[in-house]
């Protein structure tokens, strides 16, 4: 009993020794959006405070991912555009200050994740959606020399699934969600 003990140790101990833990680097990570304004033009924002943690093991080709975004940070480059996205009519952030993806699902092709199939919380209202990953590379990072990640994912919800239906169909209710991410090994 004591060597079966023994050998379930020892496999469940090489089944997680090469899953990593990752910091999301906040200075060069930001969500994005994009929505249709009125048939005329793309309308694109970001948010600018973005923080996370991601654990990835390419052996067992699995891996957990949280993005936390502060809601308030949103960044359009026009001030009263900014003011009018934070209020009720869209963001709320005073009520909900956080917009958040949780993944424990990662799809992969290869050594590579190619999906992240989780949850996004917004405005207080959780839907299951899942993000596209189009580029992933790792490597020695040049000026830190520290082992660092780099990911862009994407995907398209409804606004209005999440409480968010203001102006439809003038801006539509179908929104580009993108994520450039970089995580550094922890």
């Amino acid at each position: 009993m004591r060597k079966i003990l023994m050998i379930l140790s020892l496999l469940l101990l090489s089944s997680t020794a090469s899953a990593e833990d990752y910091t999301v680097d906040t200075r060069h990570t930001f969500p994005s959006f994009e929505v249709n304004h009125m048939g005329l033009s793309t309308q694109r924002g970001r948010f600018d405070a973005t923080g996370g943690a991601i654990t990835l093991d390419s052996a067992a080709k699995t891996g957990t991912v949280l993005i936390e975004i502060d809601a308030a940070s949103v960044n359009t480059g026009l001030k009263e555009l900014e003011k009018h996205l934070k209020g009720e009519d869209f963001f709320n952030v005073e009520k909900h200050p956080k917009i958040i993806f949780r993944s424990d699902k990662m799809e992969f092709d290869g050594d590579r994740p190619k999906a992240l199939h989780g949850e996004l919380t917004l405005l207080g209202v959780t839907k299951p959606v899942t993000l596209s990953i189009s580029s992933f590379n790792c490597r020695i990072h040049p000026m830190n020399k520290k082992f660092v990640c780099g990911a862009d994912a994407s995907t398209t919800i409804r606004r209005s699934e999440f409480g968010m239906g203001y102006a439809i169909p003038a801006v539509s209710d179908e929104v580009k969600l993108s994520i450039q991410i970089e995580a550094f090994r922890n």
